[in-house]
């Protein structure tokens, strides 16, 4: 039973490397393979991340996991989770880690190249759009896939600010296409 509860400082030492090691693996695996990652799972996503999870959780425990590795393993990923939160305060750290937003359509013309850099197949983008109660393509001003991996969808009507779209790349063909449209710096 003691060995089951106790650590000693080699282990400790080893279970913060590596739970930092999987913890920075993780994130640079979503961010090679983009938001579309975090976004609403499907069964087959789900399974891919119950088992992403036991090969973390046992790669962060070592081979022989007691109650004090999954403690400090819990520790670390909190930690490691805090400290990046931290950082990605910084916009720079923060471009590095999160891929920006992608601009999916303007008006009512799908963006194709973007689309498929983002791995969004029109199917999703047009379930995307009845979700968002979409009838008809004129309704739509533009869909953006955010950086959290999910989709707005901003309707046709009211004057766009520039400011809420300032970080969304290829956001002038909106204001473009509707002069209009107000001006005004950020407050």
């Amino acid at each position: 039973m003691q060995e089951q509860l106790g650590i000693d400082g080699r282990t400790a030492a080893l279970v913060v490397l590596a739970t930092v090691a999987m913890y920075l693996t993780l994130v640079l695996c979503v961010r090679l393979v983009g938001q579309r990652s975090l976004a609403t799972m499907s069964s087959f996503d789900l399974g891919c991340a119950i088992a992403l999870g036991a090969v973390v959780g046992r790669t962060v425990l070592l081979l022989d996991p007691t109650l004090a590795t999954g403690v400090v393993a819990i520790v670390t990923l909190f930690a490691t989770q805090t400290v990046l939160a931290r950082l990605r305060q910084n916009r720079w750290v923060d471009r590095l880690m999160n891929r920006p937003p992608v601009l999916l359509m303007a008006g009512s013309t799908p963006l194709t190249d973007n689309l498929r850099a983002a791995h969004v197949a029109e199917d999703e983008l047009r379930q995307k759009l009845r979700l968002a109660g979409i009838r008809n393509l004129a309704e739509v001003r533009c869909v953006v896939l955010e950086r959290t991996g999910a989709v707005s969808v901003i309707r046709q009507g009211e004057p766009l600010d520039p400011w809420l779209f300032s970080d969304v790349p290829g956001a002038e063909r909106l204001r473009a296409a509707a002069p209009d449209d107000a001006r005004r710096p950020p407050a």
